[in-house]
């Protein structure tokens, strides 16, 4: 029933930016880290940014400083702030989340269904 959403792609000119982010809903009775992947065509799915329940971060270095994952524990939503975007950011962005739900308990990793990011001029 654990369910991830995200909204926020789209074409954008290098130097632009774009918000995505990404709602939890379903039976949940906690979530611990939170993260954003990206996967390129033909390339593999990598690593962007995540986020622990503490609010701990930790970024790729190809995205360092430019980008800023935070969280909204309260709307179960995590944001990716993506600033100074070039032409190799674009890929599909996939949101992740470890979710422990309820009814019955398990706990799992959890993947937004993507969203477009296009850098282009």
């Amino acid at each position: 029933q654990v369910q991830l959403v995200e909204s926020g792609g789209g074409l954008v000119q290098p130097g632009g930016s774009l918000r995505l982010s990404c709602a939890a809903s379903g039976n949940i009775l906690r979530i611990n880290a939170m993260g954003w992947y990206r996967q390129a065509p033909e390339k593999e799915r990598d690593l962007v940014a995540v986020i622990t329940s503490g609010g701990n971060t930790n970024y790729a270095d190809s995205v360092k400083g430019r980008f800023t994952i935070s969280r909204d524990n309260a709307k179960n939503t995590v944001y990716l702030q993506m600033n100074s975007l070039k032409p190799e950011d674009t890929a599909v962005y996939y949101c992740n989340a470890n979710i422990l739900a309820t009814l019955p308990s398990m706990m799992r990793d959890y993947w937004g269904q993507g969203t477009q990011v296009t850098v282009s001029s």
